[in-house]
């Protein structure tokens, strides 16, 4: 999210040693979602006050079914940095989605998003993702 593997470690450290103190104090985080959300919270706040990405538009195009043969086809470098240009919440939710570990409830609950939010934020993010990838997957690589 922060686009520097550095900041994103600092901020993984960061919201390890809050979760160290709260649990020191005898204040545990609740559940895991707590530690998504403080990351997720902290790196908006990095990217805010940093380089923000510049904004294009992006073009959109309906999902395909060959879409995630023409996924497998990126490195997972691409991917990342195909998410980490979106704007927030797509940016966040298309990233805990194609992490592949939460359910719609989860990540309604980890964003603080309303499911109709949530909804539209990955239909639209998914559909500017397939256009990116109908132009960088080689036509001949999707058949």
């Amino acid at each position: 999210m922060t686009g520097e593997a550095s900041k994103a470690q600092d901020i993984f450290q960061d919201t390890l040693r809050e979760a160290a103190f709260l649990a020191a104090k005898g204040e545990p985080p609740a559940n895991r979602y707590w530690f998504f959300r403080e990351a997720r919270w902290r790196c908006l706040d990095v990217v805010a006050h940093g380089v923000q990405p510049e904004q294009r538009a992006n073009e959109s195009t309906e999902v395909s079914p060959q879409a995630p043969e023409q996924i497998e086809q990126l490195e997972p470098e691409q991917l990342a940095i195909w998410i980490s240009a979106a704007p927030e919440p797509q940016r966040s939710g298309l990233a805990l989605y194609y992490l592949d570990e939460f359910n719609y409830r989860e990540m309604m609950s980890i964003l603080g998003l309303k499911l109709n939010e949530l909804s539209r934020a990955l239909a639209s993010g998914r559909r500017e993702f397939q256009a990116w990838l109908n132009a960088t997957v080689p036509a001949a690589a999707r058949e």
